[in-house]
């Protein structure tokens, strides 16, 4: 039901977890990482994973070394004082939506379903996507497309928004989708991608602040690494990866670089898992 957790041979390759030393799962999602982990730190090294989604971490299934944590990986510092979670020899974020999320939450994240325009990961987060196309400004709904989304038409999608919840009330994906469509070029990317793609992504990363949570994060990984320590990072767009790489060049004095370029999934697990196909790691050892 779960996300397939990918690129884990590469994963594991950067990790490179070693009996008795502990790690940290930061967005542990339907836990494949972290099973993988838990089989190479064995007998006494254990596994903090983090996940947000309050329904999806009740599906998790408890392991023996497994410390499950259902919070934001942006208070990761706070979590690990917390639990006391200490020699953390290796840190991973996975930054790829869950399958869960996509085709279980209900929650609009997909535009391949009739849902309510929720796209929270945070259930009790005030923001929603149903509030950033009803009650945005134009100026706030371009920019959130063009930014996040890295959307072309930006001008005529958030024009065509505004314009449709005149008449009436934005409430579903499908709504939002046909809207999309209707206000670009019939050949839009030359049918590569579907036409609401970029939009729903623009409006997800906005409803969950992903990017400036990214950003925070990351110094609290460092801080917190042993020294010698490992982070990875799995990021699945070019914003994301900007950010990781641009942390790794900020912090060249504190990491030494093991990926001079993103590593990629092989062809093979394309194949066998087509939403691998922008996955793209990033792996470091604080000095």
């Amino acid at each position: 039901m779960h996300h397939i957790a990918v690129l884990q041979k590469e994963v594991i390759q950067y990790l490179d977890p070693k009996p008795n030393e502990n790690f940290i799962d930061a967005t542990i999602d339907g836990g494949g990482h972290a099973t993988i982990i838990l089989e190479k730190n064995g007998p006494r090294g254990e596994v903090l994973g983090i996940e947000i989604d309050k329904q999806l971490f009740r599906s998790l299934k408890t392991k023996d070394r497994l410390v499950l944590v259902n919070d934001s990986y942006l208070n990761l510092k706070e979590i690990v004082e917390r639990k006391k979670f200490r020699k953390i020899a290796g840190i991973l974020f996975d930054l790829g939506m869950s399958s869960w999320h996509l085709e279980e939450s209900g929650r609009g994240f997909s535009f391949l379903r009739n849902e309510p325009l929720d796209m929270r990961y945070h259930s009790q987060s005030p923001l929603t996507a149903k509030k950033i196309v009803n009650y945005y400004s134009f100026v706030e709904i371009e920019k959130i497309l063009r930014e996040y989304g890295q959307e072309k038409f930006s001008q005529r999608i958030a024009k065509e928004i505004i314009e449709s919840r005149e008449i009436q009330p934005l409430k579903t994906t499908w709504q939002l989708a046909e809207i999309v469509r209707k206000a670009v070029p019939v050949n839009y990317e030359r049918g590569r991608i579907n036409p609401a793609t970029r939009a729903f992504q623009a409006i997800r990363i906005a409803v969950n602040d992903e990017l400036n949570n990214l950003k925070k994060v990351l110094p609290q990984a460092l801080e917190i690494l042993d020294k010698n320590g490992r982070l990875v990072i799995i990021s699945f767009h070019s914003l994301e990866e900007r950010i990781v790489k641009n942390f790794f060049r900020e912090n060249k004095d504190f990491l030494k670089i093991l990926t001079k370029k993103p590593i990629n999934p092989s062809l093979e697990e394309i194949k066998n898992n087509p939403r691998s196909r922008s996955a793209k790691l990033r792996a470091a050892i604080k000095q």
